[in-house]
């Protein structure tokens, strides 16, 4: 058995291998709605270059519905932004059940920093 073979490894190895499928996933749901949105635009004759509406959260689902090419790409932008902030959730729950206290507190720590550049951007306007 090798220096760092051990159960307590594998318990690290597999919370890796998870995190890994976690990126892959929302990767691939990400370029689905950008590519699926881009195929809007060009059947609709809009430029993708052209510029874009605002984000409206609250038309988003309806526009979705209607197949509004907006709506795709924007749920493709925040699945793309929403990447790196779900490995940060993911590695603070795969370090609380690991025990690895300090790790926790970094990551809880990042999650905040994260969260005051977004409410900060808001209330930025």
């Amino acid at each position: 058995m090798s220096a760092g073979a051990g159960p307590g490894n594998d318990r690290g190895h597999d919370f890796d291998r998870f995190i890994g499928r976690l990126l892959i996933v929302v990767t691939y749901i990400a370029v689905g709605l950008l590519s699926v949105g881009v195929g809007l635009l060009i059947a609709a004759g809009i430029s993708p270059l052209a510029g874009g509406p605002t984000l409206d959260p609250g038309h988003l689902a309806q526009d979705l519905v209607a197949l509004a090419p907006a709506a795709f790409l924007w749920l493709g932008i925040l699945a793309v932004i929403a990447t790196p902030l779900s490995r940060v959730i993911a590695a603070t729950v795969g370090f609380a059940r690991l025990g690895d206290r300090l790790m926790v507190g970094v990551a809880v720590g990042i999650l905040v920093v994260i969260a005051l550049g977004i409410a900060s951007a808001l209330l930025a306007g």
